[in-house]
């Protein structure tokens, strides 16, 4: 979901989380929420228990670490993976090239030998760790809107169509998916049954990334001291104690508040010292300095917001459509916004809502999962909202009024500038497809998510007639530590089949053979990648286990490495059916982020790009799904099997 092109590697500042004596979570009120975690071990779990921890980290330390493939697994699906990217010489070349580093004695057993030393260190948790977070997100300079954010856009609660309503009603359960993870009660996150990593959930509430040359780092804030929300409306910013004589407030009372901020709000903007958030890294740096430098009072006021728990956006806009909706939750307008939070929740004038995470220290699962809580709590019911009065003097919001000299406003201009210049230069379209969803396509016998792939792989060969570099992001959860690793969705396989089904020659029959291939083919890579045994994490290990005298090998150089690994397609899925949106932006300038979604019955696609008529490539990923659609039915049919009404 991120692109990175810097390849120096300078060290990573990271605050340690220290997980406190949680007296303010034991003396709320207790209340029962679901995804609460058992004590008691599942027996069909074969990890220990770790009792000194909550249930949240129960097998935490039992996880096995992220492992380094051997060199002719790795190269072996490199070059199948290449294939079909380069032409009969280049791949000849490549394959010198491979020949070369594999030699025995020679520089890949060299570097394999290094990565193993450290892969193996007890003191490393996680051989990528350091490497991945420096190059793609804390060393990473250009802005994190547009390139690093993501979004997710609710579906409407018609029961609460206030803004002022819906906010609180979110941030109560929000408060309450909080005192899970800081109290290490919530059940972990399972693959195939068993537990996978939890440790990025530590980065989720009362955590910050600050600006800093030549890299950025992440801070977490004792949750026990830092009971207070950012509230930011008209591009002010009003803090919140969400506590009050050692009691949460209910969501009548949050309400409340919001309500005086509105009223506080009024009319008037502010100078947006939000949108210096959007700004490439190192001028937030030195803006971040200006403010520091003006008045000791900016930076207790920066404090309060970078501690608190999590910040709501109040929107003075309505989006209606699909885009709308999606672009608002994504960018927004740039100013009411404070872009270095990892959890901001969007609250629009006509009651739509939404999320907008930062991606450094977490991926995108953790904040599925939260925001999926949310929605589905407040749905069913299922949260207790306090008590229906308001206490009696509840103290007012505090409003942050910021010290600002000329320096401090020009680069409040500048940044404005640079945002909307930037955004202006991107286009985000949403298909709803309603043929089918997941129910569908499993009673068609086909991996959802990989039939989906097949689809964005169709739709771009029939829009520029040739298969291009394409990421999947594949989760490596179930090591330590572990992040992501890429699944690369194009192979052999879906060339053959998307060249097929342009061809009129080819019969149905040879059309439906090799398009179960190519799902088959790309399931195959998607498991492998999972257990950490794509070729793409490997490669940047060995790449960056040379040393800095030393010749870059002909494989970095090689132009089958340089195209494998330029993204012209970027995909990630996450699904919940009460979301309406989710997605983020591309990662080349002349690619796609396409995000989707495989709900129960229908597909959504977020089309992003800097204007590589999106509109065409919405129309082909409707038309993709329609003819695999008929081809499969028919496929069914064929067989002997009753087509599936879809």
């Amino acid at each position: 979901m991120n692109k990175f092109n810097k390849l120096s590697l300078a060290h990573s500042v990271f605050r340690s989380f220290k997980q406190p004596k949680n007296q303010f979570l034991n003396d709320m009120t207790r209340r029962s929420y679901s995804l609460a975690a058992p004590v008691s071990k599942s027996p069909a779990i074969p990890y220990p228990v770790d009792t000194s921890v909550g249930p949240m980290y129960r097998y935490q330390k039992s996880l096995p670490k992220l492992p380094v493939p051997s060199l002719s697994e790795t190269f072996e699906k490199y070059l199948i993976s290449v294939k079909p990217l380069v032409n009969e010489e280049e791949f000849e070349n490549t394959k010198k090239a491979v020949a070369d580093f594999l030699k025995p004695g020679g520089i890949g057993e060299e570097l394999q030998g290094r990565l193993l030393n450290k892969a193996n260190n007890p003191k490393v948790i996680n051989w990528l760790e350091d490497w991945w977070n420096e190059l793609a997100y804390f060393g990473y300079r250009d802005p994190v809107c547009v390139y690093v954010s993501y979004f997710y856009a609710y579906k409407d609660d018609k029961l609460r169509k206030n803004p002022a309503t819906r906010a609180a009603s979110i941030v109560t359960a929000a408060l309450a998916y909080r005192r899970l993870v800081e109290e290490q009660q919530l059940e972990p996150d399972y693959m195939k049954n068993l537990p996978i990593c939890m440790d990025s959930s530590k980065w989720m509430f009362n955590a910050c990334r600050f600006p800093a040359k030549p890299s950025d780092y992440e801070s977490k804030f004792d949750p026990t001291k830092n009971n207070h929300m950012t509230v930011i409306r008209k591009n002010k910013f009003f803090i919140v104690d969400l506590v009050n004589d050692g009691k949460q407030l209910s969501t009548v009372e949050i309400e409340s508040q919001f309500k005086k901020i509105y009223e506080m709000a009024s009319d008037a903007r502010d100078p947006p010292v939000g949108a210096l958030t959007t700004e490439n890294r190192d001028n937030w740096t030195d803006y971040r300095n200006i403010l520091l430098s003006i008045s000791p009072k900016n930076e207790k006021l920066l404090r309060k917001i970078e501690s608190s728990a999590f910040v709501v956006c109040l929107d003075d806009t309505s989006p209606i459509t699909h885009e709308e909706i999606s672009h608002s939750c994504w960018v927004g307008d740039g100013r009411n916004r404070f872009f270095d939070k990892p959890l901001q929740f969007i609250v629009f004038e006509n009651g739509k809502a939404g999320f907008c995470g930062e991606h450094s220290s977490m991926d995108g699962m953790p904040t599925h999962r939260l925001n999926h809580f949310i929605c589905d709590v407040i749905a069913r019911n299922k949260i207790d909202h306090g008590s229906p009065n308001v206490r009696f003097k509840l103290p007012p919001p505090e409003q942050l009024n910021f010290t600002l000299n000329n320096d401090a406003l020009k680069a409040i201009a500048s940044a404005e500038k640079n945002f909307d210049s930037l955004v202006s230069k991107h286009d985000l379209r949403v298909l709803v497809y309603q043929g089918y969803g997941k129910n569908g396509i499993k009673k068609l016998g086909f991996s959802p998510d990989a039939y989906v792939q097949m689809i964005i792989q169709l739709a771009y060969y029939k829009m520029y007639g040739v298969s291009r570099s394409t990421y999947e992001s594949a989760q490596t959860r179930k090591f330590a530590h572990g992040r992501t690793e890429v699944c690369r969705s194009v192979s052999v396989d879906s060339v053959a089949w998307v060249k097929s089904m342009e061809d009129p020659k080819v019969t149905l029959e040879t059309k439906i053979e090799l398009g179960r291939k190519a799902i088959a083919s790309h399931v195959k890579y998607m498991s492998d990648a999972i257990d950490g045994r794509g070729c793409d994490r490997h490669l940047l290990g060995l790449r960056m286990s040379l040393k800095s005298d030393e010749e870059k090998p002909a494989i970095f150089t090689d132009v089958a490495f340089s195209r494998s690994s330029h993204w012209n397609l970027s995909t990630s899925q996450l699904s919940s059916e009460y979301f309406d949106g989710y997605g983020w932006g591309e990662v080349v300038p002349d690619g796609y982020g396409i995000a989707y979604q495989v709900n129960a019955n229908h597909l959504q696609f977020n089309i992003v790009s800097m204007h590589l008529n999106n509109h065409h490539m919405r129309h082909y990923l409707n038309e993709a799904a329609n003819e695999m659609k008929q081809l499969f039915e028919y496929a069914q049919a064929k067989e002997g099997r009753v087509p599936s009404k879809l």
